[in-house]
């Protein structure tokens, strides 16, 4: 007799243990990996973001300029030093004064619309102040930007709910475990698309600062 009730105790210890994941959603369905996309989404915007002009020059308006170097296409901020001495200048010192006209070079074939001014031991990039149809332009840009930041975000959540969907369709969540994770995944998506907002509002206030 007692050897039958062990049998059924462990019997019923399987069972609870074989259910026990499916009895909560955040074990059940984990979002690490979009969470962690959402949050590159978040990262590329704000790089993207680095590379518009507003009121002070700063030198991730270089990030995208490259040169070649030893067979590579290399960041200018990579082999040379950028500093700003003033509030409207860029000066740029490479490492290699040999970089000296390729950097100059790529700075005319990009589209920074300025200028550069080589005297032989830096490049200088003195920028003009931003009129107010230029703030205006700059602005729909970081609009656009954020809007762009927005979808890449709503396919991350696309990607999600997929994942989801084939949990249940596997049998490895319940029912109630999916409307959990799309709960939690449609309060995620929320919470990045405000992030966005917020640094759009702000890279907009710096744009209209003069």
């Amino acid at each position: 007799m007692a050897k039958k009730e062990e049998k059924n105790n462990k019997k019923n210890n399987n069972k609870n243990q074989s259910a026990a994941p499916k009895g909560d959603s955040v074990t059940a369905v984990d979002f690490d990996e979009f969470t962690r996309k959402m949050e590159r989404t978040l990262e590329v915007l704000q790089e993207d973001f680095g590379t518009i002009r507003t009121g002070r020059p700063n030198a991730r308006l270089l990030d995208r300029i490259t040169v070649p170097y030893y067979g590579a296409d290399s960041a200018i901020s990579s082999v040379a030093t950028i500093v700003s001495p003033d509030a409207r200048t860029l000066q740029i010192q490479p490492w290699d004064n040999s970089l000296l006209k390729p950097i100059e070079k790529a700075i005319q074939a990009s589209d920074l619309g300025i200028h550069p001014q080589n005297d032989g031991r830096v490049i200088r990039l003195a920028f003009p102040p931003l009129n107010e149809e230029r703030r205006r332009d700059l602005s729909k840009q970081v609009k656009n930007m954020g809007e762009n930041g927005k979808v890449a975000l709503r396919n991350v959540r696309r990607d999600a709910m997929d994942y989801i969907k084939k949990l249940k369709k596997n049998s490895e969540i319940t029912e109630d475990d999916q409307k959990n994770a799309e709960k939690v995944l449609q309060e995620l998506t929320d919470k990045y698309i405000k992030k966005v907002d917020e640094a759009c509002a702000v890279k907009e206030k710096e744009l209209m600062e003069l």
